[in-house]
């Protein structure tokens, strides 16, 4: 698993540390000199010519005190790196379920510190490329669906021409949803990128509010439904108010698609009293989901049980909560008393 050789950077350390220790003892006996003090007498045995030697016996212990401290020490900062080493270069080969904290020996240093960074990057990227690999496999069958359906309906067209203008409508509507499917999926993708440079502008988030509640108050109107709001005062903060806008739209148009007819879509909104945090809910009278699907339904084309036959993507929730996080905020569902759903947004003045 690791090199048993000692590595380059041990070598060098422990030159560092010998050359440390060599220069100490030739400094402490110029000291020893310059100051008139005297050695310790040497043995006349150990002689270079005339000249006696520095004691034998204490520049030895010295010498071996040096050299087993120097190997130590380098050991001890060389070894925890030659892990991490290790680790990047698993990391590197993709085996991201690599983790190196638990080699570190107990130690609580610096070291140990990088080890848990390389530990929660590791683990955030296995759980990337997890969530990529569900994405991927959720995005061919969402794909695969409305194209299977078309051919069919080509199928039905060429043995038998009478149904002409009953296929043509299939086709259309099918490849309707295919359009609808890719641009939420290219507005997700447009989303993840923005992630690092956002474009951001002071924006009135209770005005986009009232903006999103017109224009679903007045498409909701053709399907017997209300869209009342409840926002005063104003919140501006920097924001990018296409994602903004783009957050509270999808949420709002999800709960009118899923109220009864002459259902009434209620946004509440409410500023903290110290003016930092907005908090928005938005009540709908639908059929609501389980309990264990008001965590899930934020991710991306998962359906309701029961949301088969309304028109949509499964991706606008998704949407909704990358939007909303990348300005610092949380959305989250709710139960509601009496039927139906909460979708509550909390945002921070500023991300």
């Amino acid at each position: 698993m690791f090199e048993r050789i000692p590595s380059r950077l041990f070598w060098k350390l422990l030159l560092a540390l010998l050359i440390s220790g060599a220069l100490s003892i030739v400094g402490a006996y110029i000291i020893l000199r310059l100051s008139g003090h005297t050695p310790p007498p040497a043995n006349e045995h150990l002689r270079i010519g005339i000249v006696p030697l520095l004691p034998f016996a204490p520049l030895l212990s010295i010498t071996l005190a040096v050299v087993v401290t120097s190997a130590g020490l380098a050991w001890y900062l060389s070894r925890p790196l030659e892990r991490l080493k290790w680790a990047l270069r698993r990391a590197a080969e993709g085996r991201l379920d690599t983790r190196v904290h638990a080699l570190m020996s107990g130690r609580r240093d610096e070291i140990v510190d990088l080890a848990e960074d390389f530990d929660r990057m590791a683990t955030r990227l296995q759980q990337l490329q997890e969530s990529r690999r569900i994405l991927l496999h959720d995005i061919s069958h969402e794909l695969r669906s409305p194209l299977s359906r078309i051919q069919a309906a080509i199928g039905v067209l060429e043995q038998d021409p009478s149904q002409t203008g009953i296929m043509i409508d299939r086709i259309t509507r099918e490849s309707e949803r295919l359009d609808t499917l890719i641009e939420e999926l290219l507005t997700l993708h447009r989303i993840e990128d923005l992630t690092a440079n956002m474009v951001r502008e002071s924006v009135d988030v209770i005005e986009v509010l009232h903006a999103v509640a017109a224009d679903a108050a007045f498409e909701a109107r053709a399907s017997a439904r209300t869209v009342s709001i409840d926002a005063p005062g104003r919140f501006v903060m920097p924001a990018n108010a296409d994602l903004i806008y783009r957050a509270f739209e999808n949420a709002v148009r999800n709960a009118v698609k899923f109220s009864p007819p002459q259902g009434d879509v209620e946004i509440v909104a409410v500023v903290a009293p110290d003016g930092t945090w907005l908090d928005v809910c938005i009540l709908d009278r639908g059929p609501g989901v389980s309990e264990e699907m008001l965590e899930t339904i934020f991710h991306p084309f998962t359906r309701a049980g029961g949301s088969e036959s309304v028109a949509g993507s499964g991706l606008g929730l998704a949407i909704t909560r990358r939007a909303v996080e990348m300005h610092g905020g949380q959305v989250s569902a709710a139960r509601r008393l009496g039927g139906g759903l909460s979708v509550r947004f909390s945002i921070p003045l500023s991300s």
